[in-house]
């Protein structure tokens, strides 16, 4: 596939952001909100998700899909972002203004992923 070397870069982020869900997964669960079910399996699935569209960015034929998943996959994650919004022990102990900004950042990504289509 003839693309840009960006695409690569996202696909690699988005590759080892879904490795970490395997190697550090209580960072993930800390911040899963409480009133969604089986909090270890959702880390699991989003990892093996951002893997697999990770993956999927390289090549021609899943290149689409793969963009449409990662838009899909970061608007819910926005649920994950406001919900660590509504407290101290739900903000993990990250700053506010950190987390503040991680919202314009994820729509930042959905814009970076919608560009390659």
């Amino acid at each position: 596939m003839n693309s840009p070397w960006h695409i690569y870069l996202m696909a690699a982020m988005y590759i080892f952001a879904g490795i970490m869900h395997f190697v550090k997964p209580k960072a993930y669960l800390r911040i899963m909100p409480r009133y969604l079910p089986y909090h270890k399996l959702l880390v699991q699935l989003s990892g093996v998700a951002e893997i697999g569209l990770g993956i999927g960015l390289c090549f021609a034929a899943t290149k689409d899909v793969a963009i449409y998943g990662i838009i899909a996959m970061l608007t819910g994650f926005l649920l994950v972002h406001f919900y660590m919004l509504s407290g101290e022990k739900e903000g993990a102990g990250i700053p506010k203004w950190i987390l503040i900004l991680r919202i314009p950042l994820q729509f930042f990504l959905m814009y970076w992923a919608y560009y390659y289509l």
